[in-house]
This record gives C-alpha cells, sequence and structure tokens, in this order.
C-alpha cells in the first residue's frame, strides 16, 4: 500500500491466482480428452446415472437423474434428481450448463453455485443413438456412467468401465445406482 492505496500487483496477483483455480475446476483430467462431433440437441433430455463415483453431493441418493434442456440465452438448464431413502425424500439440484470450448466438443461448464463452475467432460459417447456416456469432472475424483434408462448392458457398462480404466479413474470405487421403479417422484 502506497499512501493509502493498494499498487496494481498486489490486487492482480490474488485475481490471477483466483483465475488459475477456477480454470483448474473446469478442466479436463490430464490425459483425457472430451470428444468432438458433439451434437447438443441430442444430447438434450433426460439422463440416468447408472455409476459414479463417490461425493458428498450425492452421497446415499438412488434414482439419480439429469435432465439437460435449453435455456434462453443459449445455455443449458441441468436439473439433477436423487432420491434419499434415509430421508423418505427427493434431492434437487438446478445449475447451468456452458460450452467451455466449440459447441461441437463434449466439453461444458456447469454451475450449481453462483459464479462457481466445474467442468463436465463428455470422455465417450454412443454417437449413434446418444443411448449412453461416460463424463468426467475436472479431476479423476468425478466420474459417472449415464445412459438413456435406468438400465444400461452388462457389456456396455464394462466397456465404459474399461475405457476409464485406460484412463486412471479410481474404478474399483464406482457406487452403481440403483432406479426402484416403485420409489414416486
Amino acid at each position: 500500500m502506497r499512501n493509502g492505496q493498494v499498487t496494481g500487483s498486489k490486487i492482480l496477483a490474488p485475481l490471477l491466482i483466483l483465475t488459475i483455480l477456477v480454470a483448474a475446476c473446469t478442466g479436463l483430467p490430464k490425459g483425457a480428452s472430451a470428444v468432438s462431433g458433439f451434437e447438443l440437441d441430442r444430447y438434450l433430455g433426460t439422463w440416468y446415472e447408472i455409476a459414479r463415483l463417490d461425493h458428498r453431493f450425492e452421497r446415499g441418493l438412488s434414482n439419480v437423474s439429469a435432465s439437460y434442456t435449453l435455456r434462453d440465452d443459449g445455455g443449458v438448464r441441468v436439473l439433477n434428481k436423487g432420491f434419499n431413502k434415509a430421508r423418505g425424500e427427493w434431492n434437487e439440484a438446478i445449475g447451468k450448463a456452458y460450452f467451455a470450448d466449440s459447441p461441437d466438443v463434449g466439453r461444458l461448464k456447469v454451475s450449481f453455485f453462483g459464479p462457481f463452475y466445474g467442468g463436465y467432460n463428455i470422455l465417450e459417447l454412443d454417437f449413434e443413438n446418444y443411448e449412453y456416456a461416460l463424463v468426467a469432472g475436472p479431476s479423476r475424483s468425478y466420474l459417472w456412467i449415464l445412459a438413456r434408462s435406468p438400465n444400461l448392458s452388462a457389456d456396455i457398462v464394462q466397456a465404459l468401465v474399461e475405457k476409464a480404466r485406460s484412463l486412471d479413474f479410481p474404478v474399483d470405487e464406482l457406487i452403481f445406482v440403483s432406479h426402484d421403479p416403485l420409489v414416486a417422484e
């Protein structure tokens, strides 16, 4: 501080660090790449969580799904839902997503908490029918196997697990999500 004023370098250094931290949250795990040839309009709709790595914001949830719809600003509205059996109630989180790169690359940045974004990276996708996807966050701590139906063939699940294993994700820690058709929404 010089004569009661903060110098530019004292402001820029924390801003630079914050920018680097925020960019790291929307990045890709090292060595992984997002799919190209992505078509958002085909990806929109409801996806069911088949498997995931554990994290606190989904801990204990079953019947987990994510619904993606277009927003007026060109982004994507994200509605994540899951049933908390211990409480006997549905949990919901509403967020927004925008492309992190070109619209034909399966990389988005998603926010459920104001200005803070996390990476949503589609590492594998059924390009023929858009029936299943392997999605990672910015690090190897976040991984999801998603499908258009609550059930996905064991062969496809195994292939997606092997793809994740080849990218050094801790696939032995995957939680396979139950989808009970008797749980009413």
